[in-house]
């Protein structure tokens, strides 16, 4: 079957994939792609709907052992890795998936989110005046690594002298979310998993003994109808906080400004209407270029999309990035329109998996777009950026900027 110009390797797709998503839409919606051995879904409505089919799931060992679903063994060495990964709400299904976002939840709440408001425009408004100090600089090294990972440290309960391990053990863990990652990719994954776990465990056993305010804390003591967290679970949720909350929120930020900076009609309406624009904007941003490209899910039973049977046992990738894009759900989707009010992107996911941090996201990135409008508003490019290799979580090398 026909996959036009998908090619997730290829540094000029990754760059650019939306042409090809186009082609994809409009000739071969649900289409089998043998080197990733998945079956590409690329209109709205269809991913959409998966998101919410249950015959689908984000595992299968609920149901099926690796050999009655037709799947290897993991590999025993990599078992950190999986132990940690698959313990995470975004892996599990009903009913462990059930019971633990319903207990991450008491401690997760929207009332804690909101109280971290003065404190991510406050992490925000500093990185904004290390910026405007330098002149300028990586706009992503400078502004939008750090808020986030600062963010979520802060609200785990990280010490600030042990922030800067948090990054490094997040990237090198996330690598295996890539397509068909090699061994030195999982070699990287399966240690920093280790470090990762071996240094939360310590934490979370120091928090349940003298309990602070933190969500570390919420989580080590949370119960509901006697159900408490397992250790690993509690390890598996603060990882998962922070990989999937900080790895969204930079690229937006990157991929954000940098679609800003292509389009300058939209920012230089945005800069003269910061304070009623930036909500639509942010979902905008969001929509036109998602840093999550693409959602893996299993079919747990034979199903059929657009006509085509898939089979039990395959893997479908639901192309969030041509979804976003489907002129069949958003009017003119190349154009990039910050006003844009019906907008339901599905950057966030849908179903039982709609992302947890989304309210945290949407914060974060609301003030430190919003710092930057009002106190950098000369703010402009200094060269085209480079993207990094990674296809699935998409993103900017770096974005050098001057004020």
């Amino acid at each position: 079957m026909a996959s036009g110009g998908f090619d997730p390797w290829s540094a000029a797709f990754v760059a650019h994939p939306y042409d090809a998503y186009a082609e994809l839409r409009a000739k071969a919606p649900v289409t089998r792609y043998e080197p990733s051995n998945q079956w590409l879904v690329a209109r709205y409505a269809d991913v959409s709907a998966l998101l919410r089919d249950r015959r689908l799931g984000r595992t299968y060992t609920h149901r099926y052992t690796h050999a009655e679903f037709g799947r290897p063994e993991p590999d025993p060495a990599h078992e950190p890795f999986h132990t940690l990964n698959d313990n995470g709400l975004l892996d599990l299904e009903a009913p462990d998936h059930t019971r633990i976002r319903r207990l991450v939840s008491k401690a997760f709440t929207p009332r804690r989110v909101e109280s971290l408001r003065p404190t991510v425009a406050r992490l925000a408004d500093g990185l904004v005046t290390g910026l405007l100090a330098d002149g300028g600089g990586d706009l992503i090294a400078t502004v939008a690594e750090p808020l986030p990972v600062a963010v979520i440290a802060e609200m785990l309960g990280v010490p600030e002298g042990d922030r800067h391990l948090l990054r490094p053990w997040s990237a090198d863990i996330t690598g295996m979310f890539e397509l068909n990652p090699g061994e030195e990719t999982a070699r990287r994954a399966v240690r920093a998993s280790t470090e990762f776990s071996d240094y939360l465990r310590a934490l979370i056993r120091r928090r349940r003994t003298d309990p602070g305010e933190d969500l570390i804390s919420a989580l080590a003591l949370v119960a509901d109808e006697g159900e408490v967290l397992s250790e690993q679970e509690v390890v598996s949720t603060c990882v998962l906080l922070l990989n999937a909350g900080h790895e969204a929120t930079v690229n937006t930020t990157g991929n954000g400004w940098w679609a800003l900076f292509r389009n300058p009609g939209e920012l230089a309406r945005l800069r003269a209407s910061v304070d009623e624009l930036l909500p639509t904007a942010v979902e905008e941003l969001m929509r036109w270029d998602t840093p999550l490209q693409m959602f893996e899910r299993w079919v747990l039973e034979d199903i059929e999309v657009g006509g085509v049977r898939i089979p039990r046992g395959s893997e479908v990738a639901l192309l969030f990035g041509s979804a976003n894009r489907d002129p069949e759900r958003f009017a003119d989707p190349d154009r990039l329109d910050l006003g844009r009010t019906d907008n339901p992107h599905i950057t966030f996911g849908a179903g039982i998996h709609f992302c947890l941090g989304a309210p945290l996201a949407r914060l974060e990135l609301n003030e430190s777009f919003g710092a930057l409008l009002r106190r950098a508003p000369g703010l402009r490019l200094v060269r085209e950026p480079v993207w990094r290799p990674g296809y699935v979580i998409r993103g900017l090398e770096e974005l050098l900027v001057e004020v």
